[in-house]
């Protein structure tokens, strides 16, 4: 179980970025927020960084680079926001701005192209629900085994998880019910959480509070989120 009812979620993704010998970016903070349709597909990414000395800059070539290089990648790790403020506060830039300060330092809007849905598996839903969707919340970086372990105990997945996912789980939620996936995808490049929702009339507004509890743990787990894409 994930929670008992839908609640507002934080929208904003908090990075730690280490230093590396020679690299002119140094240490920081990366915040990035995905720009999202009605129904939690990813249309778009903002983002800025902070550096000591440099201040707040637009970060596009940053949030490109870390999903796309591995030695990037390798240097962002997934914080929350408390995590965040008190390596702002460590690194000398006082007291962390706010969500909505945040939000002016966004300066270059990367859009993601988004496809009508596919009709993957059966085209009606079952007897007793209006709708159903499926979606992919796809992950850069990697899970060492106690954390999938956490997350098949969070989840509490039984057996060897199914259909070739690592770890599942399932529930119900103001008028959906919700079954997920994770499994590595791209030739193990990347990590694939597949959600399946049946949604009841009425049901959907509980969709995108559960999406985005589910990508939240799996950002604690130290996975980074590269976007959301709907099947069907």
């Amino acid at each position: 179980m994930i929670i008992d009812r839908p609640r507002p979620s934080r929208t904003l993704d908090y990075h730690l970025v280490l230093p590396a010998p020679g690299d002119p970016i140094g240490a920081g903070i990366l915040v990035e927020e995905f720009t999202r349709q009605e129904d939690f597909c990813a249309t778009g990414l903002q983002s800025a960084s902070w550096t000591p000395g440099g201040g707040w800059w637009s970060s596009a070539a940053l949030s490109r680079g870390l999903r796309a290089d591995p030695a990037v990648l390798a240097r962002v790790v997934p914080t929350g926001p408390a995590e965040a403020a008190d390596a702002y506060r460590r690194l000398g830039g006082g007291e962390l701005p706010s969500e909505v300060e945040l939000r002016t330092y966004f300066r270059d809007h990367q859009p993601i192209a988004v496809a009508a849905p596919l009709r993957l598996g059966p085209s009606r839903p079952p007897d007793g629900f209006s709708e159903r969707r499926v979606y992919r919340v796809l992950f850069a970086k990697d899970l060492r085994a106690e954390q999938v372990a956490a997350l098949r105990r969070r989840w509490r997945t039984t057996g060897g998880g199914t259909a070739g996912s690592v770890a599942d789980g399932r529930h119900d939620s103001g008028g959906a019910r919700f079954s997920w996936h994770l499994r590595r995808v791209g030739h193990t490049l990347a990590w694939g959480l597949d959600v399946t929702v049946l949604v009841r009339i009425g049901g959907a507004d509980a969709v995108p509070a559960i999406l985005a509890d589910l990508t939240n743990l799996l950002r604690q787990h130290g996975l980074v989120t590269v976007t959301t894409e709907r099947f069907a």
